[in-house]
């Protein structure tokens, strides 16, 4: 199933309640929330108590994409918060598998991160053990970039490990995804979309309801 994950980090966080219900009830099934600690990435963005408040306001699966160092040291306060699925970055830690078990023992989906310096080929032996892969397509930390179109052929790549293997793994791709890319994106091999302004910017139902016209008939068509 293809599935649209519009990023709150271009949201407009005065309204942040009432833009995150209308990009669902519009037809997003995900929300993806950048969690940036300045250390792995350049930037901050915002932590636990941001998530906290807004799962009061929306039961829509909360993707949680950490792009902190160490995540291993934050996982069960992300998962008190209301995490559904937390993704955390393979080059952030030295201990991945024991990051996956503890995400997996708090009862969560687990998601692993590439960035675009990271080959695919990283990722095989994780591959049984998540749920979901992101494939970065811009280098994180930074929202509004243009999308690296080298990165889709790490989608293709990690979409034919998945083949190979029988997995029924999810490709998630974020960064610099818009509506005159996305298709791409999907013929690559991925299956949840993040989009951040060419969602939250100007009209957000219009927005999410042109996302869900590409991501259906890509479905139809796969």
């Amino acid at each position: 199933m293809n599935i649209l994950s519009p990023s709150i980090l271009a949201a407009d966080f005065s309204r942040l309640g009432e833009q995150i219900r209308e990009a669902e009830h519009a037809g997003a099934r995900y929300l993806h929330i950048d969690v940036m600690d300045g250390m792995f990435v350049p930037d901050i963005s915002f932590g636990m108590p941001v998530i906290l408040s807004i799962r009061h306001c929306s039961d829509i699966f909360f993707d949680v994409h950490l792009m902190i160092q160490k995540p291993e040291r934050y996982i069960k306060e992300f998962a008190d918060c209301g995490a559904d699925l937390i993704n955390f970055h393979l080059e952030a830690t030295e201990d991945v598998t024991g990051t996956i078990q503890k995400i997996r023992f708090l009862g969560k989906k687990v998601g692993i991160t590439i960035s675009p310096h990271t080959p695919a080929k990283a990722l095989e032996p994780y591959l049984k053990l998540v749920d979901m892969v992101l494939v970065m397509t811009v280098k994180p930390g930074f929202g509004g970039q243009k999308l690296i179109p080298e990165c889709l052929d790490k989608v293709r790549e990690v979409r034919a490990m998945v083949t190979e293997k029988g997995l029924c793994t999810d490709i998630e791709v974020d960064g610099g995804i818009r509506l005159d890319n996305v298709e791409q994106a999907l013929e690559a091999g991925a299956n949840v979309v993040v989009a951040g302004s060419a969602v939250f910017q100007n009209k957000i139902s219009e927005n999410v309801r042109q996302f869900m016209e590409k991501l259906e008939k890509a479905e139809g068509n796969s």
